[in-house]
């Protein structure tokens, strides 16, 4: 079942992102952050999808809105599922939620990025309509 996401997803969702993101971040810095970004639905939307048996969070994507001054998209930040509910199609329904959404927000386009060497990953994103239009390097600078 898809629904939004609460704070109560925090321990399940700092599991999954350690597991399949490979961030495994405290669960003090999960809920921080949850907190700061849920307080700004407007620009950050997100969806869990909740076992029906266990009830806790086996997925989740978070779209950010991304705005220029020439276009409004949304902006994949992340999309995990937990290893065992994958090949169920739930990241595939996180992803039609946020479609459904966005058509809803009048936002025309989805954006995502994807390492490299997650080939998997690629041909699943391939799989449900979206195309790799470039090529490119990402410049980072820690602070």
């Amino acid at each position: 079942m898809l629904r939004e996401m609460r704070l109560g997803d925090a321990e399940a969702l700092r599991e999954i992102n350690a597991e399949q993101l490979g961030y495994d971040v405290p669960l003090t810095v999960t809920v921080r952050q949850m907190k700061k970004l849920l307080k700004e639905p407007e620009k950050n939307f997100f969806l869990v999808y909740e076992d029906p048996t266990s009830k806790k969070a086996a997925g989740y994507v978070q779209a950010e809105s991304y705005e220029s001054i020439f276009s409004a998209m949304f902006n994949i930040m992340a999309l995990a599922v937990s290893k065992h509910a994958e090949k169920r199609g739930i990241g595939k329904a996180l992803m039609t939620g946020v479609e459904e959404e966005a058509k809803r927000r009048g936002i025309s386009a989805i954006r995502l990025n994807s390492a490299e060497y997650r080939v998997e990953a690629h041909r699943f994103y391939e799989r449900i309509g979206y195309h790799s239009d470039k090529m490119q390097k990402r410049f980072l600078k820690i602070l």
